[in-house]
C-alpha cells in the first residue's frame, strides 16, 4: 500500500510541477511567472512533506521550514519589485 501511495503521489507532484514550469515559461506577465514559481515551491514543499509522512521521520522539518521561508521572502521581494516597475 505504501509503495502504491508513493507512486501515485510522485505522478501527481510531477504533473503539477510540469504545469507550474509551463506557467513560468509561457508567462506572459511577471505576475504569472511569480505565481508559477510559488506553485512550484509549494509542490516541492508538498513532496518533501509527503516523503516525511510516508517514511515516518521528522528530520526533514528544518528543510520544510527553510523552503517555506524562502518562498515567503521570494514572493514578497517579487511583489515589491513588480509594484516598483508599474509605478
Amino acid at each position: 500500500m505504501t509503495a502504491l501511495l508513493a507512486v501515485v503521489l510522485t505522478v501527481l507532484f510531477s504533473v503539477t510541477a510540469l504545469l507550474a514550469l509551463a506557467r513560468i515559461y509561457r508567462g506572459p506577465s511577471l505576475v504569472d511567472r511569480v505565481v508559477g514559481a510559488d506553485l512550484l515551491l509549494s509542490v516541492m514543499l508538498g513532496a518533501v512533506g509527503a516523503e516525511a509522512a510516508i517514511n515516518r521521520h521528522a528530520s526533514t522539518l528544518p528543510v520544510l521550514v527553510a523552503l517555506s521561508l524562502l518562498g515567503f521572502v521570494g514572493s514578497v521581494a517579487m511583489v515589491r519589485f513588480a509594484v516598483r516597475e508599474e509605478a
